[in-house]
This record gives C-alpha cells, sequence and structure tokens, in this order.
C-alpha cells in the first residue's frame, strides 16, 4: 500500500475523536491527503449497521450478533473505503478498528478470541494499522466526560456501549492495555488525561517515527 493507515483506539471518552481530527489537521498542512472515517461507519452501508449496532433500544442484542454486525460493518468499511484510499497513497486516520474488537467483544464479553481474530482476518483482507494509537483512560473519568458532553450536546442520549456497566468499561481497558503490552510495534499507548496540546504533540511524534521509516 502506497498509504498510511493509522487507527485510534481506548475506552469511551478517551478523546480519540479530537485527537485523529487534530492531527488530520497538521497533516493537511504538511501537504498530505488525509481520509478521516470511523467504525462502525465509514461507508453508507457501514453507517446503517452502526445505528442497529449503537441505538440503546436494542437491548435484546445477543453477543455473537453484535460481534458479526462489527465484521459486517468492518469489511463493507475495509473495501469501499480504506483499502482504495491508501492505494490511492492517502492516510486513512480512522476512529476504532480491530483492536475494539478483541478489547469489547473479546475482554468486555468474553467472546472466544480465536473466532474474534478470524472475524478481524475476514473482515480486513490483509488490512493491518501502520500505527495504532491507544488513547488510556480510566473508565469512569471517561464516562464522566461522556455525560458532561451528552449535556452540551442538548441532552443527547449515551448508545448502548456507553449504556454499559462500569464492570464492563473496566475489562475493555484491560483489554486495550493487554493489546499495548502484546503488539509494541505497533500499538503506542498514551496517556490521555494530560492536556489536549502536549497529547497532540506526543500523538504526533509517534506518526513522525513513521513518516521517517
Amino acid at each position: 500500500m502506497k498509504g498510511k493507515f493509522i487507527t485510534f483506539e481506548g475506552p469511551d471518552g478517551a478523546g480519540k475523536t479530537t485527537q485523529m481530527k487534530m492531527l488530520g489537521e497538521r497533516l493537511e498542512a504538511m501537504g498530505k491527503k488525509v481520509v478521516y472515517s470511523r467504525e462502525p461507519g465509514g461507508t453508507r452501508i457501514s453507517e446503517e449497521i452502526r445505528k442497529v449496532l449503537l441505538n440503546p433500544s436494542n437491548i435484546e442484542m445477543v453477543d455473537r450478533t453484535e460481534a458479526l454486525l462489527y465484521a459486517a460493518a468492518r469489511a463493507q468499511h475495509v473495501e469501499e473505503l480504506i483499502r482504495p484510499a491508501l492505494e490511492d497513497s492517502k492516510f486513512v486516520l480512522c476512529d476504532r478498528f480491530t483492536d475494539s474488537t478483541v478489547a469489547y467483544q473479546g475482554f468486555g464479553r468474553g467472546i472466544d478470541m480465536d473466532l474474534l481474530n478470524k472475524l478481524n482476518s475476514m473482515a480486513t483482507a490483509g488490512i493491518v494499522p501502520d500505527l495504532t494509537i491507544i488513547l488510556d483512560i480510566d473508565p469512569a473519568l471517561g464516562i464522566r466526560r461522556i455525560s458532561e458532553k451528552r449535556v452540551t450536546d442538548s441532552g443527547m442520549e449515551k448508545d448502548r456501549i456507553e449504556l454499559e456497566h462500569i464492570n464492563f468499561h473496566k475489562k475493555v481497558r484491560d483489554g486495550f492495555l493487554h493489546l499495548a503490552v502484546a503488539n509494541p510495534g505497533r500499538c503506542k499507548l498514551v496517556d490521555a488525561k494530560q492536556e489536549m496540546e502536549a497529547l497532540a504533540n506526543e500523538i504526533y511524534l509517534l506518526v513522525k517515527e513513521v513518516l521517517d521509516k
């Protein structure tokens, strides 16, 4: 692939979207062509699946259904958006990817990891991030940030995943910490509690290492 694929991961409320935008603006100022995306989502079909997955009314959704829907959204996302953008020498910045499946459906839901790895392999068809930024934050602080943001967003309700019990979110964080240790070459752990600009500078330095290779 001619382009670069950088993913942002971490517990809910870690500030992934904000930091992704800040990095993208920095890359664009350098003359890079940047594509912003998210999971689940990024394409029309994937966004429709997102609505089903995150709708707080869908409380009867079983864990296997959730895992399969995430994989389906990812498969469409990869083939319709990510792969073409990378082949066109663009920087693809994505809010969540395969590591979220491991953290949320694996550590959080307890689904067999071998099964999830097979689903990820099928969905990505060989696409692997060049760099994954894992923004680490205490789940209680992350959920509090989300609650405060929902107030400023005119009372917008939390999604189905954000509404999970705090113990679920703690398991998810454990999953991300595990991934950072297991994949030190690709996954870089950063402290999401620090000041926004300082965090953005730390992330840029990690990205610069990828650019300089």
